[in-house]
């Protein structure tokens, strides 16, 4: 998934080129193309399709020369992360039917073609043990072969973080998801999906024992999410079921132009995750992060010994304390008396902001948005 605009992380985060497109640690590499490569040991470029906004095929071209056009599935429209992920399985399952050489009025389920085991990640994550990450990942997709299970990867915290979701996983939903977990190690049912809690919550959560970060990161077999689609979210399945016959061919690009900005715009959190009784967890450890916000950028990166960060450009601090800089390459910032800021300029743009507040960043692009018509977006 790799069409967000990233507001959170503006000035450095763009309309016209977003976080996922970005080298935020002087690699030489996009978080785009980290993910990428992350998973090319275990998956064939061929099978890699990369769902976006029809604004950044060309860039994504550009980052991944080695996809071709037909494995970037363009959005005309942002609907949120439920018919961005009903979009790549439609098309996933027309690739089957083809292979199959069955249609969509017969789909048959048992044929070896159609065994397709599907992960979905965002573009804009850090992980930092990439082998650990892969073994999980190939845990997972033997979990969902055997079983029609929905999968999803659950952190082990380290802090009590206010901005992440949390997985509860301790105790059953159902006798025959408990029956399931016991027969595989380390795979556990969900009980609950908690939002983004306050700190209080937060520390409970930790302190409980029995909740992990909700990484967005979803492992299940095709007929699997087919049939939660059709079941839990009808109203975007029946959208792309209208077309089934249009996907896979040259006439897919112009169903999706007509038919996806009338998805609603909903998460495949609220959307199927909450509602499903069949969620199973894997808790792990793999240096994981959502780069979300300035504060994870922050916590992720090498600090001076008054923990102040610089990024792509140089910076002197005095009595400062926990900052966080960036400037575009070639120019010196000088920090003086001030502790916990954000103080990031790109593009014309000055932001200078409480690391605390950071949340508040979405705000101060609407409101820029609106009284400058749009120039610094």
């Amino acid at each position: 998934m790799a069409g967000g605009v990233g507001s959170r992380f503006w000035p450095f985060s763009r309309a016209d080129k977003p976080k996922q497109f970005l080298d935020f640690f002087g690699t030489g590499r996009s978080l785009l193309q980290m993910t990428v490569d992350r998973f090319r040991p275990i998956v064939p470029i061929e099978n890699v399709f990369i769902v976006t906004n029809v604004a950044y095929k060309q860039l994504i071209l550009e980052q991944v020369p080695d996809l071709n056009e037909r494995q970037i599935l363009c959005e005309p429209a942002r609907r949120n992360t439920a018919p961005c992920i009903a979009y790549a399985t439609a098309h996933i399952r027309a690739l089957c039917l083809k292979r199959a050489g069955l249609t969509a009025a017969n789909q048959d389920w048992n044929r070896p073609e159609m065994q397709a085991n599907i992960v979905v990640a965002a573009s804009d994550h850090l992980i930092l043990e990439e082998e650990k990450f892969r073994q999980t990942i190939l845990k997972a997709f033997d979990f969902v072969s055997q079983h029609k299970a929905i999968c999803t990867l659950g952190m082990e915290p380290t802090r009590p973080e206010t901005g992440y979701g949390y997985i509860q996983y301790i105790g059953g939903l159902t006798a025959q998801s408990q029956h399931i977990a016991s027969t595989t190690e380390g795979i556990y049912p969900v009980k609950t999906f908690t939002e983004k809690p306050n700190l209080e919550m937060a520390k409970v959560f930790l302190e409980s024992g029995d909740f992990l970060w909700n990484s967005g990161i979803f492992i299940w077999n095709l007929q699997t999410i087919s049939e939660a689609f059709r079941y839990l979210l009808p109203e975007v399945a029946d959208r792309f079921r209208e077309g089934e016959l249009l996907m896979g061919t040259d006439k897919e690009e112009d169903f999706i132009e007509e038919m996806f900005p009338k998805c609603p715009n909903i998460s495949i959190d609220y959307g199927i995750m909450e509602k499903a009784d069949n969620v199973f967890v894997i808790p792990s450890s793999f240096g994981w992060s959502d780069l979300g916000t300035w504060g994870s950028l922050y916590e992720l990166s090498e600090k001076d010994e008054a923990k102040n960060v610089s990024l792509h450009s140089d910076a002197l601090f005095y009595e400062a304390e926990g900052n966080v800089v960036t400037l575009e390459p070639g120019k010196l910032a000088v920090v003086q008396g001030v502790d916990d800021m954000i103080i990031a300029e790109q593009k014309g743009v000055l932001l200078v902001c409480k690391k605390a507040e950071e949340q508040r960043i979405k705000q101060f692009v609407a409101d820029a948005q609106e009284k400058f018509q749009g120039k610094y977006n």
